[in-house]
C-alpha cells in the first residue's frame, strides 16, 4: 500500500519541483501526495481525521512556521508518532535544534537535489 506523504509549502513552484522530484516513487506507486500551500488546511485535516505517514514542511510560511505546525501536529494522538521533515532554506543552528526538540526526523535544504529527498522519505517511512 502506497505511503501518504504530505508536502506544505507556500509556494507552487516548490510544491511541484518536489512532486516532479518523487515521481520515480509515483510511478512505482510506493507513496501517493497531498499538498498544502497553509499550514492551518492540514491541521484542520487531521481534526477531521486525515492521517498521514509524513510530513514534509517548510519552515517560513506566512500562516504558520513550519516548526509551529510541527509541534501543533505532535501534540496530536492521531498523528503524533508520524515524520515530519523539515524542507527549507533556512540553515541556522538554532532552528535546527528547535526541529530536533519539537521532534523533526530531518532537515533537508532547499534548494534540494531529488535523490536526497527521496531519500529522505525513503528512510523516514521504510520503503
Amino acid at each position: 500500500m502506497a505511503k501518504q506523504i504530505v508536502f506544505v509549502d507556500d509556494s507552487k513552484t516548490v510544491l511541484m519541483s518536489a512532486e516532479m522530484a518523487v515521481q520515480p516513487l509515483l510511478e512505482k506507486e510506493q507513496i501517493s501526495i497531498k499538498t498544502f500551500e497553509n499550514p492551518l488546511e492540514l491541521l484542520d485535516a487531521v481534526e477531521q481525521g486525515f492521517v498521514y505517514d509524513l510530513v514534509i514542511t517548510d519552515v517560513n510560511m506566512p500562516q504558520m512556521n513550519g516548526l509551529e505546525m510541527a509541534k501543533r501536529l505532535k501534540a496530536k494522538a492521531s498523528v503524533k508518532l508520524k515524520p515530519i521533515l523539515a524542507l527549507t532554506t533556512e540553515n541556522k543552528p538554532e532552528l535546527k535544534s528547535k526541529a530536533k526538540e519539537i521532534g523533526l526526523a530531518g532537515w533537508i535544504t532547499k534548494p534540494f537535489q531529488p535523490k536526497k529527498l527521496i531519500m529522505g522519505i525513503k528512510r523516514t517511512t521504510k520503503i
